[in-house]
C-alpha cells in the first residue's frame, strides 16, 4: 500500500458503544494508558525482527520506566487516596479505583518482564552471553572473583547488624540489599542482617577470559564470600529486597532561596516513603515479616520476584563489542548546507532557514552554533534554556566560554526538572562562576520551552539567530531521540523569542507576539483556535485536515475540541507515543479520528501539528507548528512551553512530506489504537516489504539541509502544491 493509499483510505468502520458520551467514559485512564505504553515497550523485548542485545535493551527500559511510573505517578496516587480525596480523574475513577487497577496491571506487567529475561537468557547462552549462579562456577572462576571480591568490592560493603543495639538501617530510593538470617557457630547464636548491595559497582560482573561474555550477579558474588563479611557464622537463610520510595518533589510556595530550598527538598525525595517493595518470592517468612515490619509495607506494596531483581540494571550486558547482535551502527548526518559554508553555522542560517531531523542529523550542530557564538567576535549576546543537559555539558560549556569572553550571557535553568535538579543546580552554579546571568524562571512554571538566541553585529545592524527545539539541549538522548531543531534569522522569530526570554527573567509578559504561542498564557488557546478553525472549514464543505505528532494526549480542552472536529467531519490522524486519553473511533464522538504509537530503534520525542487550512493535507497551504508541548494539562496549563509556525515553504514541505508523511506510513514499527484504549500491533504479512520510518529517515537526507545539489532530488512521500 503506497502512502497515498494510505491517506485516501477511508476511517475504520466506526465501534458502536453504549457508554454516555457525554461523560467521563469519553476518556482514557492516564495511568491505564501509560501502562499500556510500557506494554508495547516490552513487546519490543520479544520482537524477533528486533536484534538480540536491543530487546534486552528494551526489557531494561521498561524495567527503568514502571521504577519512575511507582516512585511519581502511584506514589501521587498514594498521597490522594491517604489523604482521603475521591477527586476523580478524567474517566471518572478514583484514586483509589486507578491504584487497585494499577496493581493488578503492573504485577502481570513485571510477571511478563521476568518470563521476557528468562526467553532471552536462554538465547544469550547460545550467543556466548551467559548469566550465572553460584552453582556454575568452576575453581578458576572462583579464584578470578575472590580477587574482584577483595580488591574492588569488600572495601566498599557495609554488612550491618539487626538487634536492639543496631537498629534496621534506611535503604534509600532504588536501594538494593540482601537480608541474611545467620548463625553463630560456636553456640548456635542467631543473628539477622543486612547486605546492602552497593550501587557504585556494577551490578554484573564479568568473569575473565578472552572474548567472555560470562557474567555473574553482584548478589551472587556476595552470596559465595559471606564468610569473609560473617566470620564464624553459617547462613541459614537469605533474601534479596529492592525499595522505591517517594520521589515527587515539593517547593514551598515562598520559598526566598529557591537553590537552598531545592537542595533540602532532594535530601527528603531520598527518604520518602516506600510505594513498591521488591521481594525474593522464596524468602523465609521471619526475614519477610521484618523487612515489611521496619520499611513499613503493606502486602498492596510487596511484589514477589521468581528471578533477578531490578531488570533495569540489564542495561550492563548490552556490549558494544557484540555489533552482531546490536542494530546496525548509524553516523548522524552533518547537513549539506553546513558543509557548503565550511562548518559556519551562521552562515547556512542566513541563506534560508534550516530544519535539522535529530538523530539523523547531528545534534553536534546544535553544539557548533553556540561554540561559534562563544568564540565569534560579532556575537555580543546569547540567551538559552537549559531543561535537561549531561554532566559535562558542551552547550554549558561553551555558554561558560562565551561570558569569560565578555558576552551577555542569559542562562534560563529549571530547577524542577525532574530526576535532574541536583545537576542543574551544578550547572546553574558553573555558570554563575564564569560570569553568565542565570535566572530560574516561574516558581509555579517549569520552564520547558527550548530556544536559543545570538545576538549578532552584522554592518550596522544587530541580527539575532534563532533556535527552537522539540527536545532537549541534551547531546547524549540526542542520539537516540527523534526531535526536531529550527535555526533561523527572522527577524519576527528572533524578536518573539527576546520576548519571552524578557518574560522568563522580569516578569515582563508580552503584549504581542508574532509567530510563536507560548503557554501558559496562549498555547493552548491556539491551538483551540486552530482546531475551530478546521471545523469551521468542514461545515463550509472545504477540505479539513488535522495532523498531529506528540508524546502524550490527555488535556481535557484540546480532546473535546478534537472530538467536535471529528463530528463536523475533519480527518484527524494522530501519532502518539505514549498516553492518550482520546478514544478514536467511536461513532458519534470519534470516527474521524485514527490514533497510532511509534515505537522502536529511536524514542520518538518531536512535537508537530499541522492543519489543513481549506487545503486539506498535504498541501503548502497548511499551516505548520513545531512544538516543545505535549497536549497534557501540565504542559499547556503550568509550563512555559513553545509553539512555533513554520512559514519557510522547504521546511514546511519537510515537515508535511517526509516527517510527518513517513509516521503515518510506518508499518514496521507501528501499534492501532482501539475504542477500549488497548493497541494492536500493525498486522505484516509473511515476507511482505513494511515501511520503516527511521529507516527512512536514516538513508533519507532533510530538504532543508540540502546545499548547492538542491532539494530536487530528495525523497519526498507526498506531493505538495509548490
Amino acid at each position: 500500500m503506497t502512502l497515498t493509499d494510505f491517506l485516501g483510505s477511508p476511517f475504520p468502520e466506526p465501534l458502536e458503544v453504549e457508554d454516555d458520551l457525554s461523560g467521563p467514559e469519553r476518556f482514557f485512564n492516564r495511568e491505564l494508558s501509560w501502562l499500556g505504553f510500557n506494554w508495547r515497550v516490552l513487546e519490543e523485548a520479544e520482537n524477533q525482527r528486533v536484534p538480540l542485545l536491543e530487546r534486552l535493551r528494551f526489557l531494561s527500559i521498561s524495567a527503568t520506566n514502571l521504577d519512575e511510573f511507582y516512585t511519581v505517578r502511584v506514589a501521587g496516587l498514594r498521597e490522594l487516596a491517604k489523604s482521603g480525596s475521591s477527586t476523580a480523574h478524567l474517566d471518572g475513577r478514583t484514586p483509589v479505583e486507578q491504584l487497585s487497577l494499577i496493581n493488578q496491571n503492573a504485577r502481570a506487567l513485571m510477571a511478563r518482564q521476568q518470563s521476557v529475561f528468562a526467553e532471552l537468557k536462554d538465547l544469550l547462552a547460545d550467543e556466548a552471553i551467559s548469566v550465572l549462579g553460584r552453582d556454575d562456577l568452576d575453581k578458576s572462576d572462583l579464584a578470578y572473583l575472590e580477587d574482584v571480591f577483595l580488591n574492588s568490592v569488600f572495601p566498599v560493603l557495609s554488612p550491618l547488624a539487626v538487634d536492639p543495639a543496631h537498629p534496621f538501617p534506611f535503604i534509600p530510593n532504588e536501594g538494593f540489599a540482601l537480608a541474611l538470617q545467620l548463625k553463630r557457630e560456636g553456640d548456635n547464636r542467631s543473628l539477622r542482617a543486612l547486605l546492602p548491595v552497593p550501587h557504585q559497582i556494577d551490578r554484573f560482573i564479568r568473569l575473565a577470559g578472552e572474548g567472555s561474555g560470562r557474567f555473574v550477579p553482584l548478589e551472587e558474588v556476595l552470596l559465595i564470600y559471606l564468610k569473609q563479611l560473617f566470620p564464624g557464622y553459617q547462613m541459614k537463610g537469605f533474601c534479596a529486597f529492592r525499595v522505591l520510595r517517594d520521589s515527587d518533589l515539593e517547593v514551598e510556595d515562598e520559598a526566598e532561596d529557591l537553590v537552598r530550598e531545592f537542595e533540602v527538598a532532594l535530601k527528603r525525595r531520598r527518604r520518602g516513603e516506600v510505594v513498591r517493595m521488591e521481594l525474593s518470592s522464596d524468602a523465609p517468612s521471619s526475614l519477610r515479616q521484618m523487612i515489611m515490619d521496619e520499611l513499613h509495607v503493606t502486602e498492596d506494596e510487596v511484589i514477589e520476584v521468581e528471578g533477578p531483581i531490578g531488570l533495569g540494571s540489564l542495561k550492563e550486558l548490552v556490549l558494544d563489542e557484540r555489533g552482531d547482535l546490536l542494530w546496525p551502527a548509524y553516523t548522524p548526518r552533518v547537513p549539506e548546507r553546513v558543509q557548503d559554508h565550511d562548518g559556519n553555522m551562521f552562515a547556512a542560517i542566513r541563506q534560508k532557514d534550516m530544519l535539522l531531523h535529530h538523530p539523523y542529523e547531528t545534534f553536534d550542530m546544535v553544539v557548533r552554533f553556540l561554540k561559534q557564538a562563544a568564540q565569534d567576535p560579532n556575537v555580543v549576546a546569547i540567551k538559552q534554556t537549559l531543561y535537561r543537559t549531561s554532566r559535562n555539558s558542551p552547550i554549558v560549556e561553551a555558554l561558560c566560554e562565551a561570558a569569560e569572553e565578555g558576552k551577555s550571557v542569559t542562562a534560563l535553568v529549571e530547577l524542577k526538572a525532574r530526576f535532574d535538579e541536583a545537576a542543574n543546580i551544578r550547572q546553574s552554579r558553573r555558570l554563575e562562576r564564569a560570569g553568565a546571568h542565570v535566572v530560574y524562571g516561574f516558581l509555579n512554571y517549569k520552564t520547558h520551552a527550548k530556544i536559543s538566541t545570538v545576538v549578532r553585529r552584522e554592518g550596522d545592524s544587530l541580527v539575532t539567530y534563532t533556535h527552537f527545539g522539540t527536545g532537549n539541549y541534551h547531546p547524549i538522548t540526542a542520539r537516540v531521540y527523534t526531535d526536531l531543531s529550527l535555526f533561523t534569522c527572522d527577524a519576527k522569530l528572533g524578536r518573539d523569542a527576546t520576548k519571552v526570554f524578557n518574560y522568563l527573567s522580569g516578569y515582563a509578559q508580552p503584549a504581542i507576539l508574532e509567530n510563536l504561542a507560548i503557554a501558559p498564557l496562549n498555547l493552548k488557546s491556539k491551538l483551540l483556535e486552530m482546531i475551530q478553525a478546521e471545523v469551521q472549514l468542514a461545515r463550509a464543505g472545504k477540505p479539513a485536515a488535522i495532523w498531529a505528532k506528540m508524546n502524550s494526549l490527555i488535556e481535557e480542552d484540546v480532546i473535546d475540541a478534537l472530538y467536535d472536529a471529528s463530528q463536523a467531519g475533519v480527518k484527524i490522524s494522530l501519532v502518539v507515543r505514549g498516553i492518550c486519553g482520546l478514544r478514536p473511533g467511536i461513532r458519534g464522538l470519534s470516527e474521524n479520528i485514527r490514533v497510532k504509537s511509534i515505537i522502536g530503534r529511536f524514542l520518538e520525542h518531536s512535537r508537530i501539528v499541522c492543519f489543513g487550512n481549506g487545503a486539506g493535507l498535504p498541501s503548502s497551504k497548511a499551516r505548520v507548528f513545531i512544538s516543545s508541548a505535549d497536549w497534557m494539562d501540565r504542559n499547556l496549563n503550568r509550563r512555559v512551553e513553545s509553539l512555533v509556525e513554520i512559514t519557510n515553504p522547504t521546511v514546511k514541505a519537510q515537515i508535511v512530506s517526509q516527517v510527518m508523511a513517513a509516521n503515518l506510513h510506518d508499518v514496521a514499527q507501528s501499534w492501532l489504537m482501539a475504542a477500549d484504549g488497548s493497541f494492536r500491533r500493525e498486522q505484516i504479512e509473511e515476507g511482505a516489504f513494511a515501511f520503516n520510518c527511521h529507516r527512512f529517515f536514516m538513508e533519507n537526507p532533510s530538504l532543508s539541509g540540502r546545499g548547492s545539489a538542491g532539494a530536487a532530488d530528495v525523497p519526498k512521500l507526498t506531493h505538495t502544491d509548490d
